[in-house]
């Protein structure tokens, strides 16, 4: 069978949807990515699936350009005629659905996050809100990384209940991501470390805002930023202002990476104050390497931070209560923080496995595939 998978960019697919390419192809399905070019195709070739680029603008707004997407995919989708497509990311699953409805493709998103339409509210979110149940309503399965999130699908009418399909997030390879001894912090050094794109949405801001009234208090802790400055996304947040905060002294920024594992290895603490998640990637591979976790208390975050078990919880957009619970984990000392890390470890064995995601898409595939030809 021939699977076309599709996201906004090709590193999402490649470092996201391993388990699930992996799995696809062990069981002999030929498998193509369409996607946007990057650094992901080079990885996609390494699983051998052949990439096909289209372009996609997942920042516009611009229904000319929406326009030209979907025509875009139903190019795309009639030249390559999968026998099903797995979408993922925001306007993947809206036009991408779109296409595949006009042309009776098996079509099946994953809704990883809402993305700014929903946060920013107002006319942009009704819009969003239209097109999902356009896009969605006519299909047979739609998968949520969160209860959150799908729930408010239900309510909005973009999903009829029996439609959502509940997955723990991309899943999680815990021989990959080993549980790490925590650092041997000199004079009593703490490292928080954030690991997201640099955008407003993701707490950035409050995050300096915290680490500035932290250090007020212990000068010697150290604070990191990890991920990609000056992102497609309109809450991007400049090089320039992270140059700032660099030279301010109050923030390290080590760049962006293939590879998370040695920097959540030093660190004593992973962050994430967002405003909304899917299922935080970061705060799953935090935890199965025995980091204990401070995120806000959001739909996503909250799936896998459990307040006072595997890390702290705060409100979301508030950098005094951030600044709080970092300021509570330097309390609790090395002991306090190994506790939640080996609490963390333990909740990704039991709901957080990669296979668990693999067995789900798995039976979908297979359903969907045995209606059609039946």
């Amino acid at each position: 069978m021939k699977i076309l998978l599709t996201a906004n960019a090709s590193w999402n697919l490649a470092h996201f949807r391993k388990p699930v390419i992996e799995a696809l192809k062990a069981e002999g399905h030929d498998l193509v990515a369409l996607a946007p070019e990057d650094e992901g195709v080079v990885a996609l070739a390494g699983h051998e699936v052949p990439h096909r680029s289209i372009a996609i603008d997942s920042k516009g707004t611009s229904p000319l350009s929406d326009m030209l997407l979907i025509r875009a995919y139903r190019r795309a989708l009639q030249e390559e005629a999968p026998d099903l497509v797995l979408s993922y990311t925001i306007k993947p699953n809206i036009y991408g659905g779109l296409a595949a409805r006009t042309l009776a493709l098996p079509f099946l998103p994953n809704v990883s996050g809402l993305g700014t339409a929903f946060l920013s509210g107002g006319a942009l979110e009704a819009v969003a809100v239209r097109l999902y149940r356009q896009a969605f309503r006519p299909l047979p399965h739609v998968i949520f990384q969160n209860g959150d999130d799908r729930d408010l699908f239900v309510e909005r009418g973009m999903v009829r209940e029996a439609q959502a399909v509940l997955v723990p997030g991309s899943g999680i390879d815990l021989d990959h991501y080993a549980p790490v001894p925590l650092p041997a912090s000199g004079g009593g050094q703490v490292t928080f470390l954030l690991i997201a794109r640099l955008l407003r949405d993701k707490g950035v801001v409050e995050f300096v805002e915290a680490a500035r009234a932290v250090r007020q208090q212990h000068p010697e802790v150290r604070f990191q930023l990890l991920g990609e400055v000056g992102a497609e996304n309109r809450t991007a947040i400049s090089a320039e202002t992270v140059a700032a905060w660099v030279e301010e002294g109050v923030v390290e920024y080590l760049g962006k990476t293939g590879d998370v594992r040695p920097f959540i290895a030093a660190a004593d603490c992973v962050v994430l104050p967002s405003y909304r998640e899917g299922m935080p990637r970061t705060l799953l591979e935090a935890a199965a390497m025995g980091r204990p976790v401070v995120a806000t208390d959001v739909p996503g975050c909250r799936d896998v931070a459990q307040d006072g078990v595997t890390g702290l919880l705060c409100r979301a957009r508030d950098a005094d209560g951030l600044a709080r619970a970092l300021l509570r984990m330097i309390e609790i000392g090395p002991e306090g923080r190994s506790v939640f890390g080996g609490a963390g470890r333990s909740l990704m064995e039991k709901r957080f496995s990669q296979a668990i995601v693999v067995d789900i898409y798995r039976d979908l595939i297979n359903r969907m595939t045995q209606t059609r030809h039946a």
